[in-house]
């Protein structure tokens, strides 16, 4: 099977990571960004053309886009993309605005091609194994959790610490406890920048009466990744900080509810085992066998609304 052709748009931070990971792959076809000092090392390395966004549109050996351009841009980008016929990955955030993810989603759905958000975690080994326990019923009836992002850096002008870290935290939420929440709350504080919160904390409240939050700052003084999910037969914990062998681990700890108040019994700890590949590596062979294919993506336009919808409230 011939390995479809991506052109990237946006070579920059995050944007040569999807270059040297589709290259890899065997899906470049072009890179696609106006700054030619960045541009130009890109093309030499990795062998790619450079191309401006109508060119690539118009390539028919380009079968999509993979955009990691500012999020201001991504439906513009996204709309003239599906009406030239190609499939749309697009990073996180999806859209700046429920209006412009429903847009893109129509566009797709009329088109008949992919949108993907690139919802990273959602890819990572550990996580993928997470949720097949969680739908095993491994952990029983989710009751809470909890996902901490937190870093001293990299700060933003252009997006609050909501809007740059916590798509992950909520997409991944959302998935493991399948379902939108019915009540979403929140607040956070900008001390660096003036309007530019450098840490949020958002809520979520399930129909069922489980809850779940999220607390996102670039202003921590050590690096931690941590989610936290709690059933009411175990619990598990995917902590992408920690160090080898303890990243995601279960606890079987209980409460005996006859005594008052309720009394835990501690559990040993459990590491849970999983596949060491690269996620993002994970993500990009994702689209390309869903272009191949016409697999529909795990975290499609549909999951990139609900995880948007979630932020917009909040």
């Amino acid at each position: 099977m011939t390995t479809p052709k991506i052109a990237v748009v946006g070579a920059g931070y995050w944007g040569r990571n999807l270059v040297r990971n589709f290259a890899a792959l065997g899906g470049l076809g072009a890179i696609v960004d106006p700054r030619p000092d960045i541009a130009g090392p890109l093309s030499q390395q990795f062998g790619a053309p450079v191309l401006d966004l109508d060119a690539a549109l118009m390539a028919p050996e380009i079968a999509g886009l993979a955009v990691a351009a500012p999020a201001e841009t991504h439906a513009d980008i996204a709309l003239a993309a599906f009406a030239a016929g190609k499939h749309v990955y697009v990073e996180k955030p999806m859209a700046l605005t429920v209006a412009d993810a429903e847009r893109m989603l129509a566009a797709s759905d009329k088109a008949g091609r992919a949108l993907m958000v690139g919802h990273l975690l959602q890819y990572h080994p550990a996580f993928v194994t997470l949720l097949a326990r969680v739908r095993a019923g491994d952990l029983g009836e989710l009751r809470t959790a909890y996902s901490h992002r937190l870093s001293l850096g990299k700060t933003r002008l252009e997006e609050n610490v909501l809007w740059s870290f916590a798509p992950h935290d909520v997409s991944m939420l959302l998935a493991l406890f399948d379902a939108e929440p019915v009540r979403v709350s929140g607040a956070g504080g900008a001390f660096l920048t003036p309007g530019v919160e450098d840490e949020y904390r958002l809520d979520m409240r399930f129909a069922n009466g489980a809850r779940a939050h999220v607390f996102s700052s670039w202003m921590h003084p050590f690096k931690e990744h941590r989610l936290v999910v709690a059933g009411d037969k175990a619990m598990a914990v995917f902590e992408d900080s920690a160090k080898e062998g303890e990243k995601l681990r279960l606890y079987r700890h209980s409460f005996d509810k006859t005594r008052r108040p309720p009394e835990p019994a501690k559990a040993e700890l459990e590491p849970i085992p999983f596949p060491k590949d690269e996620p993002l590596q994970q993500e990009c062979a994702h689209f390309l066998e869903c272009i191949a294919t016409g697999k529909r993506p795990r975290t499609d336009g549909a999951e990139g609304l609900r995880v948007l919808r979630v932020l917009t409230q909040v």
